[in-house]
């Protein structure tokens, strides 16, 4: 059986963190991989790994993830660089330890940290990428970094969509594994409330990126407002002061908006949702929140462009909008909040398409490629 650690530079429970969380299980359970994750920070991802019996190991270090975010400065960048070269040379002892046959790095950081782990290990480095690696995000040199780092010392790479394999180095072997998600037990009918009556959702960390001030524009725009409207998430990585001005935003434009915060696991929100909104303003690697939806019953309107124009056929079974347009989100709002049999006809063909997004399918995927990258063990 092949050992593979999969290491990430941080243990919060944000969507790619969870994607990995679920790919681990379903890798595990085809029988042909013994998985080990590796983190570099204590945090609650830790024991959600450990509650589904993943073997989970922290190595941790003077590295502060929080050093190298966008935007930090030339002198924090080298800092920080320097710090997780030391760090990933500790984390090639612990993949020594495990006699794992590959190393998988769950992030930008985690690229470097497994740079240096693989070859103190003598084993390949796979690249499993869950963000677009391009100037809008990045920015133009960082980007051009990484990419040059991913073609020299990666012997292959994971991309979460075609939208992030297009920005990806070219000349590495890549395959494309979606985020799997976990399809309920039961099947989720649609939600049919009237306009007035009905429950309009977004889920995701509160970011600028994510466009939640689009949505809440779009809301007081609509010629009904929804009975409820609720925004799912918290906020990590310094944007606290996001949700705020959003809740300023919010009373400025007179929409009742319910704020959560950050929940472990939104299935009852969506559960409850007639429409399921995402909208953000850059492209989206994937956008597994959209596939859930869709899974939970929720008729889903996305942005364009990214992953989101890989998951749904507008029209057919889910609405694509452009991002940051408050104009065509609330046009696609009024049309399903007034049109409840159109509303129930997409969200009953996006139940149907949200099987093509199984996990036990995205994990056959994961450990087709990596067989071509160390053979399988007896």
């Amino acid at each position: 059986m092949t050992r593979a650690v999969f290491l990430a530079h941080t243990a919060a429970p944000s969507g790619a963190e969870l994607a990995t969380l679920r790919m681990l299980d379903a890798l595990r359970a085809t029988g042909r991989y013994q998985v080990t994750m590796l983190y570099t920070e204590d945090g609650p991802m830790v024991a959600r790994m450990r509650a589904r019996d993943i073997e989970t190991r922290v190595v941790t270090g003077r590295f502060d993830s929080r050093a190298m975010r966008i935007g930090t400065g030339l002198l924090g960048l080298i800092t920080g660089f320097i710090a997780l070269l030391r760090l990933g040379w500790a984390v090639g002892a612990v993949v020594n330890q495990t006699r794992a046959d590959v190393v998988v790095a769950e992030s930008t950081k985690a690229l470097v940290l497994g740079a240096v782990a693989a070859r103190r290990a003598r084993v390949p480095l796979v690249w499993q990428v869950h963000d677009r690696v391009s100037p809008d995000y990045f920015g133009k040199i960082p980007a051009l970094a990484i990419r040059t780092l991913a073609r020299l010392l990666c012997r292959g790479q994971l991309a979460n969509s075609r939208a992030t394999a297009a920005t990806l180095p070219t000349g590495l072997p890549t395959a494309i594994a979606y985020p799997g998600v976990e399809l309920p037990a039961a099947q989720a009918d649609p939600r049919t409330r009237p306009a007035a009556d009905a429950v309009v959702v977004v889920v995701g960390r509160l970011s600028p990126w994510k466009g939640q001030d689009v949505f809440l524009r779009a809301i007081a725009a609509l010629r009904v407002r929804p009975a409820r409207v609720v925004l799912v998430g918290g906020t990590f990585f310094g944007e606290e002061p996001y949700r705020a001005q959003l809740e300023k935003l919010a009373a400025e434009l007179g929409v009742a908006a319910e704020f959560t915060g950050h929940v472990d696991d939104p299935a009852e929100y969506l559960t409850a949702a007639d429409i399921l909104v995402h909208c953000s303003v850059l492209p989206e690697p994937f956008g597994q929140v959209v596939v859930e939806g869709m899974a939970a019953g929720c008729a889903v309107i996305a942005a364009t462009p990214g992953g989101p124009a890989e998951i749904i056929h507008s029209g057919v079974d889910g609405l694509l909008v452009p991002g940051g347009d408050v104009a065509a989100l609330a046009a696609a709002l009024d049309t399903l909040l007034h049109d409840p049999a159109h509303r129930a006809r997409l969200a009953e063909a996006g139940r149907d398409r949200a099987r093509d997004f199984d996990i036990h399918a995205s994990a056959r995927t994961v450990a087709d490629f990596l067989d071509t990258v160390v053979p399988r063990g007896d």
